[in-house]
């Protein structure tokens, strides 16, 4: 039977008003796949197949804040992976909401990349209280600091309330211990109104563990071609893919489209493995490129990639993915060993100033030089590429957390150090980032 891609429905529930909701999951191996709705009643509703594999059906008598589970093939009873909300954490319902929001950023169109001052921080660690609402009070005094944008690490739905959120499991779900999707398009609302960008860390290499149902609705979500350092890869190269790279591409258009969000952080791109002739990350850039014409807002794509690959931020014109912003660990690696001395693990690749040399003159510092870490030939030259497209930092959530002690640059370097490295990164020709309580000289460790 032929398959028509060009109809697919919203995923998840789609709240529709008047007490209207449709409902739409994936799940092709599946024969029989029914909503199993629990509040506001008890009441199966069994959703019609389609040819691609997508069940689906709309019921009445729905309100945002009714809780549903799918049941699959009248057996297995599990939350939908798409979505919005999870109340009660990864295992349990998940809850139909109402997409509306009292937006107050009509004048909003977002900034020019080179005009990215950015401030990452988790909102489990900011504050006391750990929520969405929690970080508002603090947006003026960013803004006063000249931070232009707010980069928020990864908010779906992961196992507990404290988390990396690199383990999520709800790529949809906004993290209901910080407050859920409604926390979320007030904390972005007051980012608007207050003139900051927000930048949200999405997850499109893995998966975590807990709560991780995917499989049940369809195997075809991951492949057993490649493995990464996190568990199963996701499909986007193999039988099926088509489909689970739509998942993600919409999980992008949520974020951007009903969330407003202005760019997404695509967390270590390398670790998404795909030799399709368009790869996903040229799609997924294209997609959101034509998105940001139809909302006429200025939105941008940035990769955090281990392999100097200038191919993720040139043109699609000249043979790139398009997208928009790329991190520069060479940079942080190349300043870091300068100043500490350290040369254990990767460092032992840099230490020389010609490094940081090299990383201003060409956003990377291996281009294709010979790496004695990897033990092989590493990059590729971006020199052609603008310094507003690479982003550079002297610590970051992943080079202060993934150390042994979690301990900052603070501890390892004398004060006029610290000034030296700020200076270095904030007068440098790229977009500069801050990771949160470095401005002041924060000495509590992120482990």
């Amino acid at each position: 039977m032929s398959m028509d891609f060009s109809r697919r429905r919203s995923l998840g529930a789609t709240y529709l008003d008047d007490g209207r909701c449709q409902f739409c999951v994936w799940a092709p191996l599946v024969e029989q796949l029914e909503v199993q709705l629990i509040l506001p009643r008890r009441e199966s509703i069994t959703l019609e197949k389609d040819d691609a594999g997508y069940h689906w059906g709309a019921t009445t008598g729905v309100a945002p804040g009714s809780l549903y589970l799918y049941r699959l093939n009248k057996t297995t009873e599990r939350p939908d992976p798409a979505s919005r909300s999870q109340p009660e954490g990864v295992h349990g319902p998940s809850e139909v909401i109402d997409a509306k929001f009292s937006w107050e950023d009509d004048g909003w169109n977002g900034l020019a990349l080179r005009d990215y001052i950015i401030y990452e921080l988790h909102v489990g660690a900011y504050t006391r209280e750990g929520t969405f609402d929690a970080v508002v009070p603090y947006l003026q005094e960013l803004k006063d600091l000249g931070i232009t944008a707010v980069e928020i690490m990864p908010v779906g739905q992961f196992p507990g309330g404290r988390n990396w959120g690199y383990d999520g499991v709800y790529p949809f779900a906004a993290q209901n211990s910080y407050g859920g999707p409604q926390g979320l398009k007030r904390l972005v609302n007051a980012c608007h109104r207050t003139g900051l960008a927000v930048i949200l860390d999405v997850v499109y290499n893995h998966l975590g563990p807990e709560g991780n149902y995917f499989a049940d609705f369809a195997p075809h979500y991951f492949t057993k071609r490649y493995q990464t350092p996190w568990g199963p890869a996701l499909n986007f190269d193999g039988p099926y893919s088509d489909e689970v790279r739509h998942f993600f591409v919409e999980n992008a258009r949520y974020w951007i489209a009903d969330c407003h969000v202005d760019a997404l952080r695509l967390d270590a791109v390398h670790a998404i493995l795909d030799h399709s002739p368009q790869p996903f990350l040229e799609e997924l850039g294209a997609k959101v490129q034509k998105l940001a014409s139809d909302l006429n807002r200025r939105i941008y794509l940035m990769p955090e990639s281990a392999a100097n690959d200038a191919r993720l931020i040139r043109s699609r014109e000249r043979g790139g993915y398009g997208l928009d912003a790329v991190w520069s660990d060479d940079f942080h690696h190349s300043l870091r060993t300068l100043l500490t001395g350290e040369h254990s693990g990767y460092y032992e690749d840099y230490g020389k100033f010609n490094h940081l040399v090299d990383a201003y003159r060409d956003g990377f510092a291996y281009s294709g030089a010979y790496s004695r870490y990897r033990k092989r030939r590493h990059g590729s030259s971006a020199k052609d590429i603008p310094a507003e497209r690479f982003i550079v930092f002297s610590q970051n959530h992943d080079q202060v957390g993934n150390r042994p002690r979690g301990d900052r640059l603070t501890h390892d370097v004398c004060f006029e150090a610290l000034n030296l490295a700020a200076a270095t990164v904030i007068l440098s020709p790229f977009i500069p980032l801050i990771f949160m309580g470095e401005e002041y000289g924060e000495t509590a460790p992120f482990p």
